[in-house]
Parts: C-alpha cells; sequence; structure tokens
C-alpha cells in the first residue's frame, strides 16, 4: 500500500480532476510568505478501526503546514456520517500522536458533507476570533469546493492543497500509529444512508442544506472545541 496515495492522486491529477500540481505548488509557495490563524481540514469517514490513505494524507499536510508556521491552529471537520465515529476527533487524535500540541487542535462535528466541513468551520473559527482562514486538503477536494468558498462563504479563504512531493518526502508510511478511539465515538450515531436519501444526500454535497443556525449569533456550540 506503500505510495498509494501519490499514484490515485497523479492519476486524478492527469484526468483534470483536481488542482494541478503547478498550481499546488504556486499555492504553497504564496502561503509560506504569510501565517494563518487556522487552517481547516475536512474529514473522512473512520471505519475498521484505522484510517486511510486520503485520512492520512490530510493529517500529515494539516502538520507539515503547522510546523513550517504557515498555520498556527488546524480545525478538523466532520460529523459521524458513515461511521460511528466523529471524523474530527479521529483526525484530531491521530495529529496528536504525531506531535501537534493539543492547545492548537479544534474540531467542528456538525458537518456531514465537504461544502459543510467549511462552510461550519468558517463560521465556527470566525466566532473563535480567528481572522485569516485556509482550506488544506487535496488537491480533489479542493477544485470540488474552490468555485462554492468563493461564492457562498468567503473568497479570503486560502487553499493550500497538497504538493505531492512535499508529501512524498515527509514519508507517511514509516510509522504504525495507534489511538484509542473511544473518545470519538457517538453512541447515538445513525448512518447518513438511513437517515436521508440519495437525492438528499446529492443536495448536500452540492450544498444546499446548510443550517445556517449552527455557530450563529458568536456561539461555539455544545461540542468542546
Amino acid at each position: 500500500m506503500k505510495n498509494v496515495l501519490f499514484l490515485v492522486l497523479l492519476l486524478f491529477s492527469m484526468s483534470g480532476c483536481m488542482v494541478s500540481q503547478d498550481n499546488c505548488c504556486k499555492l504553497l509557495i504564496e502561503a509560506e510568505s504569510q501565517t494563518f490563524d487556522v487552517i481547516v481540514v475536512p474529514g473522512i469517514p473512520y471505519e475498521n478501526g484505522d484510517w486511510d490513505m486520503v485520512m492520512r494524507g490530510r493529517v500529515y499536510w494539516s502538520k507539515y503546514l503547522y510546523d513550517r508556521g504557515i498555520a498556527k491552529n488546524i480545525m478538523y471537520s466532520g460529523s459521524s456520517v458513515y461511521s460511528p465515529y466523529y471524523e474530527a476527533k479521529i483526525m484530531a487524535l491521530y495529529a496528536q500522536k504525531l506531535g501537534v500540541p493539543d492547545s492548537v487542535i479544534y474540531t467542528e462535528i456538525r458537518a456531514e458533507h465537504s461544502t459543510e466541513n467549511i462552510y461550519y468551520s468558517y463560521k465556527k473559527s470566525k466566532n473563535l476570533g480567528f481572522d485569516k482562514i485556509a482550506l488544506a486538503t487535496d488537491p480533489f477536494q479542493t477544485k470540488m469546493l474552490r468555485s462554492f468558498i468563493k461564492k457562498k462563504v468567503d473568497p479570503s479563504i486560502a487553499l493550500i492543497p497538497f504538493v505531492i512531493d512535499t508529501l512524498r518526502k515527509l514519508n507517511t508510511d514509516s510509522l504504525t500509529i495507534t489511538i484509542n478511539d473511544s473518545s470519538a465515538f457517538n453512541p447515538n450515531f445513525v448512518s447518513i444512508k438511513e437517515r436521508e436519501s440519495f437525492w438528499k444526500r446529492l443536495s448536500g454535497t452540492r450544498g444546499h442544506n446548510l443550517n445556517e443556525s449552527y455557530y450563529s449569533d458568536g456561539k461555539l456550540e455544545d461540542e468542546g472545541i
């Protein structure tokens, strides 16, 4: 399985389904000249007691941006959508294991779609007093969210997608990392497939099911931070 993530990203890149690596490099260079109050990292389902290659890539990328001083804080986003574990909390646990200080980690656990990841995380970040915000994820998801961010959230949000060569040098397959996932378990979990029809889920993916009351009026919601 080693380097499977990079192979997948390269295949997507060649198909035009994601931000090109040339543009990813340019965006990283732009990001290196400044410091963001927080980077938003969307979640992905946690299944079979292990993180998959995409989650691994997103967490390592967030740590890289923090270690380089590009990001002061990290907000992982994701509810318990397809599995009974809050995606945001799982990613936070892995980040802690990698050495990211708990004091700079925040979670947003209401989002069930990529559009909601950035929308709710943006609102929560603003409530926390963060001003400069960036999305840090894979090039495929970056391209999918770019237009939505510009039209529906805030065009000032920066984009910092993976740079494949940089991520490869982090040697993400070199460590076997285990976490105690019990703190991320949702005892009231019901799969989104049981709660919503296919068309309802598709609408959510397109950003049409946003709940604008979440994180409104300066609230952080009763979910911890």
